[in-house]
């Protein structure tokens, strides 16, 4: 009986050195994986293809701007230092300065629906009821060949003077895989440029025919580059047939940012 006992005892502790083993083991595995990338880089690995982005357009009342950006440059800031985010940016449009875009890329739904309860958003929410001459218009796309969170978080240089161009393309009915085909030839190329920082083509989640790009430029001379560049030909030759609304100029953007864009 006294052996018996014994036996169990002994085999039950070596069960439990055993767990501890095994536990071990994967804490060191775990360990192992999280100095190799940061927290912000596995989520994006992991969650690449739920990816949210939000363009927001704001049309601000002219004694109202002050205040204004300056909520959502706070928003911004905020924004930037969340886990969930990827990135985040405030423009003001370059015609017409009573417009404001913010542009956000987040991990997921459940990380942007976190920022939204935060009070932060919530003051920015607030204000847009007095503020605003028309009421916000929130666009949602889906990134094509889309560039991982670093690239978005490349800083800019020290004599940089920003341009960012977002362009909405509203293609023919039945041309839209041409025009993707296009950019897909033509992207490589794009994001080579020594004066392009960020090229995103994206297409809208409520209309398959409907496409943005987002196109970051390190100054102007960098842009007027970018349009002589041979590659963008088949671009601008599709632009001239292809679009439902001509001429494709109505639908640029030209846009200044006001909150900074360095991220180092």
């Amino acid at each position: 009986m006294r052996n018996r006992i014994r036996l169990e005892n002994e085999n039950r502790a070596k069960f439990i050195v055993t767990l501890i083993f095994l536990a071990l083991c994967m804490s060191s595995i775990v360990s192992c994986s999280t100095h190799n990338n940061s927290p912000g880089e596995i989520q994006q690995q992991q969650n690449s293809d739920d990816v949210v982005v939000r363009l927001s357009r704001y049309e601000v009342n002219p004694e109202y701007q002050a205040p204004f950006h300056k909520v959502v440059s706070d928003y911004v800031s905020y924004s930037l230092g969340q886990d969930g985010n990827i990135m985040s940016e405030a423009y003001y449009e370059d015609a017409d300065p009573s417009i404001i875009w913010i542009i956000e890329r987040w991990n997921d739904k459940y990380a942007i629906e976190k920022s939204s309860i935060d009070s932060l958003s919530l003051s920015l929410a607030s204000m847009t009821k007095p503020a605003l001459i028309t009421p916000a218009k929130h666009i949602y796309v889906k990134d094509l060949e889309p560039l991982p969170r670093q690239e978005w978080r490349k800083p800019a240089g020290e004599s940089d003077t920003i341009i960012t161009i977002m362009l909405f393309v509203d293609a023919k009915k039945g041309t839209e895989k041409r025009f993707k085909e296009v950019y897909h030839e033509a992207m490589p190329q794009f994001r080579s440029e020594p004066g392009v920082i960020n090229y995103q083509l994206s297409q809208l989640e409520e209309d398959s025919t409907r496409f943005v790009t987002y196109e970051k430029f390190r100054n102007e001379e960098a842009f007027q580059y970018h349009l002589k560049f041979p590659p963008i030909k088949p671009v601008i030759d599709y632009l001239n047939s292809s679009i439902r609304n001509p001429p494709f100029q109505s639908g640029l953007h030209r846009l200044i940012p006001f909150t900074s864009l360095s991220f180092e």
